[in-house]
């Protein structure tokens, strides 16, 4: 893991800077999950002490909403197959490893910062929606709920990691 903090290396190339913060969490996101995917043995995958959610079903979890929020971000509905990997998220799944799920993670923090390189700032406080119900946020508040949803989790991982290593 790299020795600053991602908000202190500097700005992300080309994402906006009303967006600098989102992109900083998910950089430092992504470096975190790498870090402990390394130090968690494949058989602790799936463990869930004192009926915690599972290290496996946060690094599923991670991937799917960032994925979620994106898609919801360019004002789009869910797909069949996002709607499947959420159903799937904490189902212990044998053919998957820590290393594969924090790649997986890592490529969909490369697509959302992708994402907000594209974003026009002119849009942030435009009208957005989440789910099938069509809840009402704003472009900026979908971005922001994926950066503190996503280390929520980053956290609740670090402990779960810890516990079960």
């Amino acid at each position: 893991m790299p020795a600053r903090e991602a908000w202190l290396r500097g700005p992300v190339d080309g994402v906006p800077p009303l967006l600098q913060p989102v992109a900083h969490a998910l950089v430092q996101a992504r470096d975190e999950v790498e870090a402990l995917a390394a130090g968690l043995a494949p058989e602790h995958l799936w463990d869930r002490p004192g009926g915690v959610a599972s290290a496996g079903f946060h690094l599923q979890h991670l991937s799917g909403v960032l994925d979620r929020m994106q898609t919801y971000a360019r004002d789009e509905p869910l797909t069949r197959s996002q709607l499947a990997a959420l159903g799937a998220e904490g189902v212990p799944d044998p053919t998957l490893t820590p290393p594969r799920l924090a790649d997986a993670f890592g490529q969909g923090v490369e697509a959302a910062l992708e994402q907000l390189r594209e974003t026009d700032p002119d849009s942030l406080a435009e009208a957005r929606y989440v789910g099938r119900a069509r809840v009402p946020s704003s472009h900026i508040g979908l971005w922001v709920h994926a950066a503190e949803h996503t280390m929520r989790h980053v956290g609740q991982l670090l402990v779960t990691v810890r516990v079960v290593s």
